[in-house]
C-alpha cells in the first residue's frame, strides 16, 4: 500500500510550470495567504486557479461583478483533519469571505477535488458575491480512498462546516452570510456527515446539492428507506418533497407536485451510477431498484442473479464517469438547474438557468 500511496503523493505534489500561483488575495496561496501554493495539492490548485472571471460575470449577469473568493487547504497545509479545516476557514475569514452574500462548504473527493460546475455556478448565480472553501484529507482517488479514507472524509466534512459555521454564528444574525454544503461522490458522504438527518440539515444550513451520492451515505440511505410509498428507490420522494427532493434530470425537481419549502437539499442520483447502487446486499438480496419500475437508463435485460449481479455493478464503478453526461456517474448536465432550484437566487430568472447550463457545459464537457 505504502507504494501505491507514494506515487499518487508525487501526483499531488506536482507543480505545473503553466499555472503559477494566484496573484490574487483572494485565492487561497495568492498574495498574504496562510498557505502555500505548493502544499494545496494538485487538484487544490486547480480549484482555486480556476472559475469564472470578474470579466465573465459582468458579461453574464450584465451587471459588475464582484472578484469571488476560493479558500482551501491541502493535505501538506497543515498537520491532521482539524487544523487543515481551521486552516482553510481562518483564511475564508482573512479574505472577507464572512462579509459576501453567500458561503459554499465543499467537500472534496479523495484527491481532493471540487466539481468545477458545482463551484462555477454558484459565483455565476449571486455574480461574484460569495466565498467558497473546501479542503483536502487524501491524495488517492476516489476508488481507493472509498475503501481506505472513507473515515477521514466523513472527518473532513464535519470539521469544515464546523469551523465554517462557528465564524458565521458569531457574527450578528442580520449579517449573517447564507450557508450552503455540497459534494459529489465521497464528497457528497463528507458534506452529509455533519447532519445525518434531514431535520439536522434544514435547521443548519440553507441549502445543500449532493451529486452521484455513495450506497455508504447516512441520510440519502435514511430518507430512500423512509421513502412514500409508491416511490421507487431510484427516485424516492420523502415527506411529500417538503424540503429534500431527487433528480435523475431536471424536471424531475419538480416531483412531487407539492410545496418545496426552505431550506432546500436536491440529490442529483442516476439510476445507472453504480457508485449509488453497489452494496454488499446486492451478493446476496434483490434490490428495490431491480425489483420495482426501473430508471430510465437501466437496461430491461437487467435480472439480479445472486453474485454475478455484485460482481457487474463492482466492474461498473471502475468506468462510471466513461459514459455520456446525464447518466453513470458524471453530474455536470443538471447542476445548474438543481442549485437554481435550491437557492431561487434574487433576480435569476428561468433564461438565465438555461444560458448557464449551455456555459458550463460548453465548459465542461464529456
Amino acid at each position: 500500500q505504502m507504494c501505491i500511496r507514494d506515487r499518487f503523493s508525487k501526483v499531488n505534489d506536482e507543480l505545473d510550470p503553466n499555472h503559477p500561483a494566484p496573484t490574487s488575495a483572494l485565492r487561497a496561496g495568492g498574495p498574504g495567504s496562510q498557505v502555500s501554493w505548493s502544499s494545496l495539492g494538485h487538484q487544490g490548485r486547480i480549484f482555486v486557479g480556476n472559475g469564472p472571471t470578474v470579466a465573465q460575470l459582468t458579461e453574464f449577469n450584465k451587471s459588475p461583478a464582484t472578484e469571488p473568493i476560493r479558500a482551501y487547504a491541502g493535505v501538506n497545509s497543515a498537520n491532521g483533519i482539524r487544523a487543515t479545516a481551521q486552516l482553510a476557514a481562518d483564511e475564508l475569514e482573512r479574505m472577507g469571505g464572512l462579509k459576501r452574500k453567500l458561503i459554499g462548504v465543499a467537500t472534496t473527493t479523495g484527491t481532493g477535488w471540487v466539481n468545477a460546475a458545482e463551484a462555477d455556478s454558484l459565483e455565476y448565480m449571486y455574480n461574484g458575491e460569495t466565498a467558497l472553501v473546501s479542503m483536502q484529507y487524501s491524495y488517492l482517488p476516489s476508488w481507493l480512498s472509498f475503501l481506505v479514507d472513507k473515515e477521514n472524509a466523513r472527518q473532513a466534512g464535519e470539521a469544515l462546516f464546523e469551523a465554517v459555521d462557528e465564524k458565521v454564528r458569531a457574527l450578528p444574525e442580520a449579517q449573517r452570510p447564507k450557508i450552503v454544503v455540497f459534494g459529489e461522490s465521497l464528497g457528497s458522504f463528507g458534506g452529509e456527515a455533519p447532519f445525518l438527518r434531514p431535520n439536522n440539515i434544514i435547521a443548519r444550513t440553507n441549502g445543500a446539492l449532493f451529486s452521484g451520492p455513495t450506497f455508504n451515505n447516512t441520510m440519502r440511505d435514511f430518507v430512500t428507506d423512509n421513502r412514500d410509498p409508491g416511490s421507487p428507490e431510484w427516485l424516492p420522494i420523502f415527506d411529500d418533497g417538503a424540503n429534500v427532493r431527487f433528480a435523475a434530470r431536471a424536471d424531475n425537481l419538480g416531483r412531487p407536485d407539492a410545496p418545496w419549502g426552505n431550506p432546500r437539499i436536491a440529490y442529483l442520483q442516476h439510476a445507472s451510477d453504480p457508485i449509488a447502487w453497489w452494496t454488499p446486499e446486492l451478493l446476496f438480496a434483490q434490490p428495490d431498484w431491480l425489483r420495482e419500475p426501473r430508471g430510465y437508463d437501466v437496461s430491461g435485460d437487467m435480472y439480479w442473479i445472486p453474485v454475478v449481479t455484485f460482481l457487474q455493478v463492482a466492474a461498473d464503478m471502475a468506468v462510471a464517469v466513461n459514459v455520456p453526461d446525464g447518466h453513470g456517474h458524471h453530474y455536470v448536465k443538471d447542476v445548474v438547474n438543481a442549485w437554481a432550484g435550491v437557492l431561487q437566487p434574487p433576480g435569476w430568472t428561468p433564461d438565465k438557468t438555461e444560458r448557464l447550463r449551455g456555459r458550463v457545459n460548453q465548459d465542461y464537457p464529456q
